[in-house]
């Protein structure tokens, strides 16, 4: 993508989390701020496309969608996706700046309107893995099912707008980093994504291939599919726990930041990705601003690396 100009269009939704205690507010939505403050896009060169605010966050659960502001993502979809398609060009290279991974859906939707992509799914949950005690439905969170949903996995609410579902096609999913816990495995059907056609590289394999190598295959198997182009989808919970804690659900077995720069110098290199969209980094949690200068300076090496 090095000849294509960066536009960075902030999506500043919270919607798709749950709250981590009575009358919290999830900060994520802080985040294109965050690092539109250490000078992300001055370090780009990118062009400002803009900003798509989200509904308020209610956290109210809704028994027809089963998720938490099921009808406000749904809105908020359909929002971003408009804001979104003009930026799909040749000569453009849209960075989504979230918000929770729930604006998936939204940016998902925008390239299903224009034809079959497919999707690097870089993330340290599966996000694919729906509660086992179905009581919880109602008050499912749509940022922990975002994969699962843009397969047409879920409500129609959310994953048929425009009739377009499912948004990516299970077989054009490469699934990369995430990490299995089994301490989730009585809580979540954990074992869901491993039969479905997602093309899965786990960190137990990014690790033991080296995060070089393992981007290169999911870049391969990407550019070989028979599709216009495909998406980057980036969660910072990918990052191990001790390196960037600043996320509402650390994790503990995941990257360290040269593995994760050498996944995006990797994926972005290819002249098929057409976008690409940064969630979670939570900067109520990194007061000082340290965990949100390294991320700035992670994304302006892996994309200055391609000039």
């Amino acid at each position: 993508m090095s000849t294509r100009k960066i536009h960075i269009l902030e999506a500043p939704s919270n919607l798709g989390l749950r709250p981590l205690r009575p009358g919290h507010i999830p900060g994520v939505w802080q985040l294109p701020q965050a690092l539109q403050r250490q000078g992300l896009a001055e370090r780009l060169n990118a062009v400002q496309a803009g900003r798509v605010e989200a509904p308020v966050y209610q956290a109210e659960a809704d028994a027809l969608s089963g998720f938490l502001n099921g009808p406000a993502i749904a809105v908020y979809s359909e929002r971003l996706a408009e804001h979104l398609t003009p930026l799909i060009q040749t000569n453009n290279f849209p960075l989504v700046l979230g918000g929770d991974c729930s604006i998936l859906l939204g940016d998902l939707l925008a390239l299903r309107s224009r034809g079959d992509y497919g999707l690097c799914f870089i993330d340290g949950h599966n996000d694919f893995s729906y509660p086992r005690d179905e009581n919880r439905k109602g008050r499912y969170t749509a940022a922990g099912l975002d994969l699962a949903l843009a397969c047409g996995y879920g409500p129609e609410s959310l994953t048929q707008q425009r009739g377009l579902g499912p948004y990516v096609r299970e077989s054009n999913v490469v699934a990369l980093g995430f990490y299995n816990d089994p301490a989730d495995a009585a809580d979540f059907d954990t074992d869901s994504i491993y039969h479905t056609g997602i093309h899965i590289l786990d960190v137990e394999a990014v690790q033991s291939m080296g995060a070089p190598d393992a981007a290169l295959a999911a870049r391969r198997h990407l550019e070989a599919l028979p599709i216009n182009g495909f998406w980057i989808h980036l969660d910072v919970d990918v990052l191990d726990q001790t390196c960037l804690p600043a996320v509402d659900s650390p994790n503990p077995r995941g990257l360290d930041w040269d593995e994760l720069a050498a996944v995006l110098e990797t994926l972005l290199a290819s002249p098929a990705a057409c976008g690409m969209e940064i969630t979670i980094f939570d900067p109520d949690l990194d007061p000082d601003g340290r965990y949100a200068a390294r991320l700035v300076d992670v994304l302006a090496a892996s994309f200055l690396k391609l000039k």
